[in-house]
């Protein structure tokens, strides 16, 4: 359930404005007015929001949760309600209709607040939710960009990107409309949100039509519009994590890129593909410079899950790079890795404490390799549904059309 609010927090600072244009008082038409409560837009505004949110929840019996402090958690009665802030919008879901709807009363009596209902729509995000799972896509957001860009008329292409495909340098080449480039960009960017199997990246800072033609994935969109991410409710809460680094990927600086991917049970929770920092001497070193990058993000995600109650053990790092391991494993390579930045070492630290075993696999398992480079239509097919990255005419119609019996989906869509 979702709902919208005033944000129209106390303030501590005296700050004062101008009267509004045709407002003005008649006796005193120079005088400024001093503000009890934020404004929408006052740089105050969002910090004194959240104060007197937060001061309300923890009154009200939630525990705030320890790494994300814009997560509230209620227990009462064997129920439990779950609550996160988003600036003015907020997304609650429990575990009995009876707590939600005293909940929402209750936020009704203290604040102005428009009930939204069942979570359907939020942040460009459709949501569809049912009994057997939560499926998450930007199916009208993705029509949009295709009509806003003018790609409508545009051949579809199965992969977002061809193998043969060089993003290089185009120092001669014609430059287009950067505003409108970067804008394309950005639209692709956000549409990863779910959308996680391809990334947005230009050869260079000055884009010349060279690479506009190489843009590709305008037309994968036209031949998915309706891919989006599926969360099964019948999914365990075990947690693993994969990665995986492109050598030297980039023509023009050398550098790798960096994919890793974490999921709980057979759900999508966090991805990242990114170039690294550094240019890399050996595959090794990329592979393990992406393993530490994966292990960053499960130990706040361990953390984070903490505030649920879920417990984890030695949770299960995935890497196809035998060298990488042994690096990690074996002190005594330590020689070999002398080039490699101590801070990634913190890898082997926590192998050796038990936080993380780390396991092979093969490369044709390994999911994080759809976020380092271009895949063959079979391969990107394949891990792209281990993913759990679906058509919605592929979803269930029970989902589309049943009764909602449960509102504990709504916080899936919430952590994507």
């Amino acid at each position: 359930m979702s709902s919208l609010l005033s944000p129209n927090g106390f303030i501590e600072e005296e700050v004062y404005v101008r009267q509004p244009p045709g407002f003005e008082s008649a006796r005193f038409p120079d005088r400024v007015y001093k503000l009890r409560k934020a404004l929408y837009g006052l740089k105050q505004a969002p910090r004194a929001w959240y104060a007197r949110l937060k001061s309300f929840l923890l009154k009200s019996g939630f525990v705030m949760g320890s790494v994300v402090k814009t997560l509230f958690l209620l227990s009462r009665g064997g129920d439990t309600l779950i609550l996160q802030i988003y600036v003015d919008d907020i997304i609650f879901c429990g575990s009995s209709h009876a707590l939600v709807s005293s909940f929402a009363e209750q936020m009704s009596r203290e604040f102005e607040m428009s009930l939204m209902g069942e979570l359907q729509f939020f942040l460009g995000l459709q949501i569809k939710q049912g009994p057997e799972g939560t499926f998450v896509f930007q199916a009208k957001y993705t029509r949009d960009i295709l009509k806003k860009f003018e790609m409508g008329d545009s051949k579809p292409m199965t992969t977002p990107m061809s193998t043969n495909t060089v993003l290089d340098a185009d120092e001669d080449g014609e430059a287009v409309d950067q505003k409108e480039f970067r804008g394309m960009i950005g639209s692709l960017l956000y549409l990863t949100a779910t959308r996680p199997t391809f990334s947005s990246r230009s050869a260079s800072v000055r884009a010349t039509r060279l690479h506009l033609g190489l843009l590709t994935v305008k037309r994968y969109l036209k031949f998915t519009p309706e891919l989006g991410l599926w969360y099964s409710s019948g999914s365990s809460l075990s947690l693993r994590g994969f990665s995986d680094a492109d050598h030297a990927g980039c023509r023009i600086d050398r550098k790798s890129t960096s994919g890793t991917c974490q999921l709980l049970g057979t759900s999508l929770v966090s991805w990242s593909s990114r170039k690294q920092a550094s240019v890399p001497l050996s595959t090794t070193e990329a592979e393990y410079i992406a393993a530490a990058s994966c292990c960053s993000q499960l130990l706040w995600m361990k953390a984070t899950l903490s505030d649920f109650g879920l417990r984890f053990g030695k949770i299960p790092l995935l890497v196809d790079s035998t060298s990488a391991i042994s690096v990690a494993k074996n002190p005594i390579l330590h020689s070999r890795t002398k080039n490699i930045d101590v801070r990634f070492h913190f890898l082997r630290d926590h192998y050796e404490k038990g936080d993380i075993d780390l396991v092979h696999i093969v490369s044709e398992n390994q999911l994080a390799d759809i976020f380092t480079k271009p895949l063959e239509f079979g391969a990107f097919v394949h891990l792209r549904g281990e993913l759990g990255v679906l058509q919605l005419e592929g979803v269930d119609n029970a989902l589309i059309k049943g009764e909602i019996e449960s509102q504990w989906i709504g916080l899936i869509a919430l952590l994507v």
